[in-house]
């Protein structure tokens, strides 16, 4: 085991207009998986972001909202951290994230001179650079122990908003420099970030006539992608616990369309139930001591929950119609599914007991894939028309708007803060994963190394 130590608040080191040193030590156990290297930090304990500057044509300040940032992102220099590249390319790491958000804007400070260890920066030099923002840190390396301190700074009024360290195992650099990143995005737009977080997805590689699919899983910006199934057996459809380390997925195990969960601590399936039938499109409820999914019957299908064994079912649809891919809405009371039951593939909301069904899409063509938002306020949507779209509208089926439209994009998931979407965009021979914000702008490829589709994004990691 591995101790890991976060200080939070302000560093003790000399800064201008400082009322004093915050300071948080929690010790927490790192925890050692077949799969992963997994480092557990706490919740920040610090003040709440200051309040957004006042519009003026002269901005006072660096912190604004998620809607200034999207139309004039925040100008941020991240230079070299002191010490070295011992810990890979951190600040390489840090500015992708920042910058492909879209909300950031990175500003070269190369002519600037580094700040001392221990001081503060020459505000009136960044300021030159056009910088409203600056992140400067260290790092040191002791064998496999590593220590990274990092401070973030409100140029215009010269003030450090944010100090904190990290003592942690060298392994983990790239994780500590995404958290780094969440810090910034919460301490300048007053909400949580979203890069320290996975994507589950599937893998599909060979011919078209006999696709092997495997289970897979990266970081959100791609990196440290490996396989969690060896293609033995096509998989589909992964979905993320919103409170455990595992993942519901469908299976063509011994030719039966089942849901199972992949234990990622043990790199473990196990299958929900004993069904005498096809079960398909799972999602947890949103404590994740359940499942709710699609069980075929009679030539369509029903929408059911069970515990995580596949015990305790409740039919919450029973139409005979094929109803499926449901999702609960963040505060468990509502469930957003798909059906035909109409005619046609339209999207439903009922109660979390199954009542009170009514449909909420209305535009032209089918709707499938629907997925809540973590805010709750919104609801994603694949349409298919005359081409495909992906699309969000609020609960009740209002305010319809098309963020992407292509010959073939599906299956959105949304990131932790709700702010942007993952789906899959395919040509007839493959696909790939992509991200937009939810107002539609901002959209980009994410790399991977084989095709990939059904994309799930995890919660913040813990």
């Amino acid at each position: 085991m591995t101790d890991i130590f976060e200080t939070s608040g302000q560093p003790d080191v000399p800064a201008p207009d400082l009322p004093g040193t915050i300071r948080r030590i929690t010790r927490r156990g790192m925890i050692g998986t077949t799969l992963a290297t997994t480092l557990a930090v706490p919740a920040f304990a610090q003040s709440a972001p200051p309040a957004a500057a006042p519009s003026s044509t002269a901005p006072t300040s660096a912190v604004i909202d998620v809607n200034r940032a999207r139309t004039a992102p925040i100008p941020i220099a991240i230079p070299a951290f002191a010490g070295g590249t011992s810990a890979g390319d951190m600040v390489g790491v840090i500015s992708n994230d920042l910058n492909n958000c879209g909300l950031f804007r990175i500003v070269d400070g190369s002519g600037v001179a580094a700040t001392p260890a221990g001081g503060a920066p020459d505000f009136g030099a960044w300021k030159g650079t056009g910088a409203q923002a600056l992140v400067t840190g260290s790092i040191t390396q002791n064998g496999d122990q590593l220590r990274v301190e990092f401070r973030l700074w409100d140029i215009l009024p010269g003030t450090q908003l944010q100090g904190t360290a990290y003592t942690t195992g060298a392994a983990n650099w790239r994780r500590i420099a995404h958290i780094i990143a969440d810090v910034v995005y919460q301490r300048l737009l007053g909400e949580k970030g979203y890069f320290d977080t996975r994507i589950a997805y599937i893998s599909t590689t060979g011919p078209g006539n006999n696709p092997t699919k495997r289970l897979a899983i990266m970081d959100q910006d791609g990196a440290n992608n490996r396989f969690l199934t060896d293609g033995s057996w096509t998989a589909l459809g992964p979905r993320f616990s919103p409170t455990r380390d595992q993942i519901a997925f469908i299976s063509y195990i011994n030719k039966a369309v089942r849901v199972y969960l992949f234990d990622l601590g043990t790199g473990t399936r196990s299958l929900v139930g004993n069904f005498r039938t096809m079960t398909f499109a799972p999602r947890f409820t949103p404590d994740g001591a359940g499942i709710v999914m699609s069980l075929y019957r009679n030539g369509g299908s029903d929408i059911i929950t069970c515990s995580l064994d596949g015990g305790d079912v409740r039919t919450l649809t029973n139409t005979g119609a094929i109803d499926t891919s449901p999702c609960f809405s963040p505060d468990g009371s509502q469930i957003v599914f798909e059906s035909d039951r109409g005619g046609d593939q339209q999207l439903y909301v009922m109660g979390a007991d199954g009542s009170g069904v009514r449909r909420i899409s209305f535009g032209p063509g089918r709707y499938g894939d629907p997925v809540w938002s973590p805010r709750g306020d919104l609801i994603a949507f694949t349409r298919l028309g005359d081409t495909f779209a992906i699309g969000v509208m609020a609960p009740d089926g209002s305010g319809e708007r098309i963020l992407s439209e292509s010959y073939d994009v599906e299956a959105p998931s949304f990131c932790p803060n709700g702010r942007v979407i993952m789906f899959q965009r395919g040509d007839g021979r493959s696909s790939r994963l992509v991200t937009i914000d939810i107002t539609g702008f901002n959209e980009q490829a994410l790399q991977t190394s084989t095709s990939a589709s059904d994309p799930a994004w995890s919660p913040l990691l813990s």
